[in-house]
Protein backbone atom coordinates (compact mmCIF):
# COMPACT_ATOMS: atom_id res chain seq x y z
CA UNK A 1 0.00 0.00 0.00
CA UNK A 2 1.37 3.43 -0.93
CA UNK A 3 -0.01 6.73 0.42
CA UNK A 4 -3.27 5.12 1.56
CA UNK A 5 -3.91 3.53 -1.81
CA UNK A 6 -4.71 -0.15 -2.12
CA UNK A 7 -4.50 -2.58 -5.00
CA UNK A 8 -7.78 -3.27 -6.75
CA UNK A 9 -8.74 -5.55 -9.62
CA UNK A 10 -11.45 -5.10 -12.20
CA UNK A 11 -12.95 -6.76 -15.24
CA UNK A 12 -15.35 -5.51 -17.85
CA UNK A 13 -18.57 -7.40 -18.38
CA UNK A 14 -19.24 -7.97 -22.05
CA UNK A 15 -22.42 -8.91 -23.81
CA UNK A 16 -21.82 -11.41 -26.62
CA UNK A 17 -25.26 -11.93 -28.18
CA UNK A 18 -24.07 -14.63 -30.59
CA UNK A 19 -21.12 -16.44 -29.07
CA UNK A 20 -20.20 -18.06 -32.37
CA UNK A 21 -19.66 -14.62 -33.97
CA UNK A 22 -17.61 -13.18 -31.10
CA UNK A 23 -19.05 -9.67 -31.45
CA UNK A 24 -19.46 -7.89 -28.14
CA UNK A 25 -19.99 -4.64 -26.29
CA UNK A 26 -19.26 -3.53 -22.74
CA UNK A 27 -22.21 -3.67 -20.36
CA UNK A 28 -20.65 -3.38 -16.93
CA UNK A 29 -17.66 -3.52 -14.66
CA UNK A 30 -16.88 -5.55 -11.56
CA UNK A 31 -14.31 -4.25 -9.05
CA UNK A 32 -12.58 -6.09 -6.21
CA UNK A 33 -10.32 -4.69 -3.49
CA UNK A 34 -8.93 -7.39 -1.19
CA UNK A 35 -7.63 -4.88 1.36
CA UNK A 36 -11.16 -3.62 1.97
CA UNK A 37 -13.04 -6.90 1.38
CA UNK A 38 -14.90 -4.99 -1.32
CA UNK A 39 -16.59 -6.32 -4.43
CA UNK A 40 -19.17 -4.45 -6.50
CA UNK A 41 -20.52 -4.31 -10.01
CA UNK A 42 -22.36 -1.72 -12.03
CA UNK A 43 -24.14 -2.70 -15.22
CA UNK A 44 -26.21 -1.18 -18.01
CA UNK A 45 -27.69 -2.94 -21.02
CA UNK A 46 -27.64 -0.88 -24.21
CA UNK A 47 -30.53 -2.44 -26.10
CA UNK A 48 -29.69 -0.54 -29.29
CA UNK A 49 -26.27 -2.22 -29.41
CA UNK A 50 -27.80 -5.56 -28.46
CA UNK A 51 -30.33 -5.38 -31.30
CA UNK A 52 -27.65 -4.22 -33.76
CA UNK A 53 -25.65 -7.38 -33.08
CA UNK A 54 -28.63 -9.72 -32.79
CA UNK A 55 -32.15 -8.49 -33.57
CA UNK A 56 -33.61 -11.59 -31.92
CA UNK A 57 -31.62 -11.36 -28.69
CA UNK A 58 -33.38 -11.89 -25.37
CA UNK A 59 -32.94 -8.46 -23.74
CA UNK A 60 -34.88 -9.55 -20.64
CA UNK A 61 -32.59 -12.54 -20.14
CA UNK A 62 -29.43 -10.49 -20.65
CA UNK A 63 -30.66 -7.83 -18.22
CA UNK A 64 -31.44 -10.57 -15.67
CA UNK A 65 -27.91 -11.99 -16.03
CA UNK A 66 -26.39 -8.54 -15.46
CA UNK A 67 -28.58 -7.97 -12.39
CA UNK A 68 -27.57 -11.38 -11.05
CA UNK A 69 -23.91 -10.31 -11.18
CA UNK A 70 -24.73 -7.21 -9.18
CA UNK A 71 -26.62 -9.41 -6.72
CA UNK A 72 -23.70 -11.78 -6.25
CA UNK A 73 -21.50 -8.78 -5.47
CA UNK A 74 -23.97 -7.51 -2.86
CA UNK A 75 -24.17 -10.97 -1.28
CA UNK A 76 -26.91 -12.22 0.97
CA UNK A 77 -29.40 -15.03 0.74
CA UNK A 78 -31.16 -13.78 -2.38
CA UNK A 79 -28.07 -14.04 -4.57
CA UNK A 80 -27.43 -17.78 -4.50
CA UNK A 81 -24.66 -19.95 -3.11
CA UNK A 82 -21.70 -17.92 -4.46
CA UNK A 83 -22.97 -14.79 -2.70
CA UNK A 84 -22.32 -16.39 0.68
CA UNK A 85 -18.59 -16.60 -0.08
CA UNK A 86 -16.12 -13.88 0.84
CA UNK A 87 -15.57 -10.97 -1.55
CA UNK A 88 -12.49 -12.52 -3.16
CA UNK A 89 -14.18 -15.82 -3.97
CA UNK A 90 -17.21 -13.99 -5.39
CA UNK A 91 -14.96 -11.89 -7.61
CA UNK A 92 -13.02 -14.93 -8.84
CA UNK A 93 -16.28 -16.75 -9.58
CA UNK A 94 -17.63 -13.76 -11.52
CA UNK A 95 -14.49 -13.28 -13.63
CA UNK A 96 -13.98 -16.97 -14.45
CA UNK A 97 -14.07 -17.47 -18.23
CA UNK A 98 -17.38 -18.69 -19.58
CA UNK A 99 -19.03 -19.12 -22.93
CA UNK A 100 -22.34 -17.39 -22.32
CA UNK A 101 -24.03 -14.22 -23.49
CA UNK A 102 -22.57 -12.23 -20.56
CA UNK A 103 -18.81 -12.78 -20.33
CA UNK A 104 -16.08 -11.24 -18.17
CA UNK A 105 -13.10 -9.68 -19.88
CA UNK A 106 -9.52 -9.97 -18.67
CA UNK A 107 -8.71 -8.86 -15.13
CA UNK A 108 -6.74 -5.62 -14.77
CA UNK A 109 -5.24 -3.97 -11.68
CA UNK A 110 -4.74 -0.51 -10.27
CA UNK A 111 -4.36 1.47 -7.06
CA UNK A 112 -7.19 3.26 -5.29
CA UNK A 113 -8.18 4.91 -2.05
CA UNK A 114 -11.88 4.40 -2.80
CA UNK A 115 -12.97 1.22 -4.61
CA UNK A 116 -16.58 2.41 -5.00
CA UNK A 117 -15.29 5.50 -6.78
CA UNK A 118 -13.38 3.16 -9.12
CA UNK A 119 -16.61 1.35 -9.96
CA UNK A 120 -18.18 4.66 -10.97
CA UNK A 121 -15.07 5.94 -12.78
CA UNK A 122 -14.52 2.76 -14.78
CA UNK A 123 -18.20 2.46 -15.61
CA UNK A 124 -18.24 6.02 -16.96
CA UNK A 125 -15.00 5.55 -18.88
CA UNK A 126 -15.53 2.07 -20.32
CA UNK A 127 -19.26 1.36 -20.43
CA UNK A 128 -21.24 4.58 -20.92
Amino acid sequence: MSGGRMVFEYALLRVVPRVERGECFNAGVVVYCRGMSFVAARTRLDEVKLRALDPGADATGVRAALRAIEGVCRGGDGAGQAARDDAGRRFRWLVAPRSTVVQPGPVHTGLTEDPQAEVDRLFGLLVR
